[in-house]
């Protein structure tokens, strides 16, 4: 599509060039000049966007139990590490003292097996035997003072009790849920997208949210963007915080949502009405008025042309030239001009 629209305006200013360029005149020529405009190499989208926790975390005891204590509440905030909640132990810790009771007698059988071993009053098959005994209560020990452990529930993160699903006195079994968690060590934003900004996924340059009663804008990275829109024709877009906002947001806030989006068609250079334009060979030039009132060619690269049907000219101009406007097919290099504000009615085309 860019060498075609490239192809059609060279084709046109070289014709205008065959028609016009011959013509001569021995008096000052007068022209109009226009500055390149410098194209905006980013836009920027808003939207409305929702401030929601990045997980919601259901939380219940590794052990079956009866609850004997609730520290929390709902809407509590809590901080990872706490303690929650707690089960009845009485069961659990006579089970590790009668295990423990058992270990202590055995390891004392084992280091009086060791000694008659080293006696040679028994066979290596029998120490071993002690041995393997002694390790198998380990197992066993270890096993209940973890189940011992299991009846302290702690949070796992930085987050906020969303519900409480049991009080104290009631059974629950092992990974029932007894609190809903509101994890929001990771906060995120999610909104929906049109099909326009869709297809300019590729373009995204950066993200950032604002807040009623926050000043300044908080930067936001992709996290995801769904490739599939839903019934009204959008796409989930759920971007994270770079830093966590701490206690500014809170999950179900409103936000708006900008995203920075760079355009590739216009990415560098400036715009230059068509008729700047001329041919000379094979090249597509401008006139740069110098300061002394004359003109000097300048071989330009060309881009696409922008909505407004102007030329988008990519490389060898700096945007600080004036260039000439009007009356381009008639100059010659370094030919002194006239300067005047815009063509007159008569001067069809800029030509004289």
């Amino acid at each position: 599509m860019m060498k075609t629209n490239v192809c059609m305006v060279a084709a046109a200013l070289l014709l205008c060039a065959c028609s016009g360029g011959d013509r001569e005149t021995a008096r000052e020529r007068s022209v109009c000049l226009t500055r390149p405009e410098a194209l905006s190499e980013e836009t920027v989208k808003l939207y409305s966007g929702i401030v929601k926790e990045a997980h919601e975390i259901s939380l219940g005891f590794k052990t079956a139990g009866q609850i004997a204590r609730i520290h929390v509440a709902e809407g509590d905030r809590v901080r990872r590490g706490q303690l929650l909640a707690e089960l009845d132990d009485a069961d659990y810790r006579l089970g590790v003292e009668a295990l423990q009771v058992q270990y202590d007698q055995v390891r004392d059988e084992v280091k009086r097996t060791e000694r008659l071993l080293e006696q040679k009053s028994v066979s290596p098959n029998d120490y071993e035997k002690a041995s393997a005994g002694l390790k198998q209560l380990e197992v066993q020990l270890q096993a209940n003072k973890n189940k011992l452990n299991y009846t302290k529930l702690y949070a796992p993160a930085d987050g906020y009790i969303q519900a409480v699903n049991f009080s104290p006195a009631e059974m629950v079994d092992a990974g029932t849920a007894v609190f809903t968690l509101m994890d929001v060590s990771q906060m995120e934003v999610t909104l929906d997208i049109p099909g326009s900004l869709y297809r300019q996924r590729g373009e995204f340059v950066r993200f950032f949210c604002r807040a009623s009663g926050v000043d300044e804008a908080m930067p936001l990275t992709l996290s995801s963007l769904t490739p599939k829109a839903d019934g009204n024709q959008l796409y989930r877009l759920q971007l994270a915080f770079e830093q966590c906002p701490d206690r500014k947001l809170t999950a179900g806030q409103n936000v708006e949502v900008g995203i920075v989006v760079g355009d590739t068609a216009s990415a560098r250079g400036f715009a230059v009405p068509l008729q700047c334009l001329f041919q000379a060979g094979d090249s597509s030039c401008v006139w740069v008025f110098n300061p002394d009132s004359t003109v000097t060619r300048r071989q330009v690269e060309l881009g696409d042309v922008d909505p407004e049907g102007r030329a988008v000219v990519l490389g060898g101009l700096t945007g600080d030239e004036q260039i000439v406007r009007a009356g381009v097919h008639v100059l010659q290099e370094g030919e002194k001009v006239r300067v005047i504000d815009a063509p007159s009615s008569t001067n069809v085309g800029g030509l004289l």
